[in-house]
C-alpha cells in the first residue's frame, strides 16, 4: 500500500464514518429518552435513498402511500384518547401534512425541480414515517421493559423490511450527487459529495449540539433521559419527549439515506446493514455518550474502509468484529448487575 491509496482509504473511511455517525447519534438519543433501540432506523435510510432516486427520474415516489398508511394508522390509533383541540392537532400533524406532502410531491416531481428541491421532498416524504411510527408501536409500551420494547422494534423492522419490498420492488436505484466538482489536495482529488457529506454531517451535529444546550425542548430532553420520573413530576410530558426525539431521528435518518443515495447503489434493505454499522458505534458508545459515539462511527468508518483494501470478502465481519472486545470489557465492568439494570 502507497500513500496514495492509503489517503484514498482514509478519505473514503472518514465520509462512511460520518454517515455512521449520524445514525449513531440518532440511536443514542432515542434510547436515552424512550429507552427503545430504533432498530428500524436502516429502514428510514433506504427508503429516504429510493425516494430521492425515484423523484430523480421525474416520477411520483410510491413511499408517499406509505407516509399516507402510517399517518392515517397513527390517527386512529391515537384519536380514542384525543378530545377537542388535542384531536384537531392530532389530524393535521397525521392527516393534513402528509396530503400537503402528497399534493407538493405530484405537483413538482414530473418538472423534474433539481437536486435541491428533491432532496428537500425526500426528507419531507420519510422523516415523518418516525413519528408515525413511535405513535403506532412505542407510545402504547412507554413504560415496558426494554426487552419488549427491543421486540417491538424487531418487529417493526421487519414489518417496514415487507412494505419496502411491496413498494420499491427488489430493484435497486443510485441518485445523484449534490455536486460534481473535485477539490485537489496534492496529488489527492477529493468529490464535491464527500465535502457535502462533511459539512452536512457537522452542521447537523452542530444543531443538536445547539438545540440540546441553549433550547427548552432540548432540556426537557435532556431531563427525561436523566429521569423519566423526576421529568414527569416536575411536568415534562415524557410521550412528547419521545416523539420529539423520533422525529430528530426521522430527520436525521432521512438525510444519511439521502446523503448515502449517490455513493452506492441503494436497495429496500440496505439500510439495515448500514443502521448496523451505526449501532456498532452506538454500543461503543454505551448508548449514552454522543462524543464517544461520533469517535467510535469514524473508527466503524475506516476499519471497513481499510478492511475492503486488504479482506473485501470478510469486511462485514471485520467491521462487526470491533463490537466483540467493546461488549466482554462492559460486561467485566458491571458483573454485579441484574438483567433489568
Amino acid at each position: 500500500m502507497d500513500q496514495s491509496i492509503f489517503l484514498i482509504l482514509l478519505q473514503d473511511g472518514v465520509v462512511n464514518g460520518a454517515i455512521y455517525a449520524l445514525l449513531a447519534l440518532c440511536l443514542v438519543m432515542v434510547f436515552a429518552v424512550t429507552r427503545v433501540i430504533l432498530i428500524p432506523q436502516g429502514e428510514l435510510v433506504s427508503f429516504a435513498a429510493l425516494t430521492y432516486a425515484t423523484l430523480d427520474t421525474g416520477h411520483v415516489p410510491a413511499s408517499l402511500y406509505l407516509l399516507g398508511g402510517l399517518g392515517g394508522a397513527a390517527f386512529l390509533r391515537a384519536a380514542w384518547a384525543k378530545r377537542g383541540t388535542a384531536l384537531l392537532w392530532l389530524a393535521v400533524e397525521t392527516l393534513v401534512l402528509p396530503a400537503g406532502i402528497a399534493g407538493v410531491t405530484v405537483w413538482l416531481a414530473p418538472q423534474k425541480p433539481g437536486v435541491a428541491v428533491e432532496v428537500l421532498l425526500a426528507l419531507a416524504i420519510t422523516a415523518p414515517l418516525a413519528p408515525y411510527l413511535y405513535r403506532l408501536a412505542f407510545q402504547p409500551l412507554a413504560n415496558a421493559s426494554v426487552l419488549v420494547l427491543l421486540v417491538a422494534s424487531v418487529g417493526a423492522h421487519l414489518a417496514l423490511g415487507g412494505l419496502g419490498l411491496l413498494i420499491f420492488g427488489p430493484e435497486g436505484s443510485r441518485g445523484p450527487g449534490f455536486s460534481t466538482a473535485m477539490l485537489s489536495l496534492g496529488d489527492q482529488v477529493v468529490p464535491g459529495q464527500s465535502l457535502w457529506i462533511l459539512g452536512l454531517t457537522l452542521t447537523a451535529m452542530a444543531g443538536l449540539y445547539l438545540f440540546f444546550e441553549f433550547t427548552l425542548l432540548g432540556t426537557a430532553l435532556r431531563a427525561v433521559a436523566v429521569n423519566r420520573l423526576g421529568a414527569r413530576l416536575v411536568g415534562i410530558r415524557t410521550e412528547q419527549a419521545g416523539l420529539i426525539a423520533f422525529t430528530l431521528a426521522g430527520i436525521l435518518g432521512a438525510l444519511s439515506g439521502v446523503l448515502v443515495a449517490p455513493l452506492t447503489t441503494i436497495y429496500y434493505d440496505s439500510g439495515f446493514l448500514i443502521g448496523l454499522k451505526g449501532f456498532v458505534a452506538a454500543i461503543v458508545g454505551g448508548l449514552a455518550s454522543y462524543p464517544l459515539a461520533v469517535l467510535a462511527a469514524l473508527v466503524v468508518g475506516l476499519v471497513e474502509s481499510f478492511s475492503a483494501f486488504w479482506a473485501s470478502a470478510f469486511k462485514e465481519v471485520i467491521v462487526f468484529t470491533v463490537i466483540i472486545p467493546v461488549l466482554l470489557w462492559r460486561s467485566w465492568r458491571h458483573q454485579d448487575l441484574e438483567d433489568e439494570e
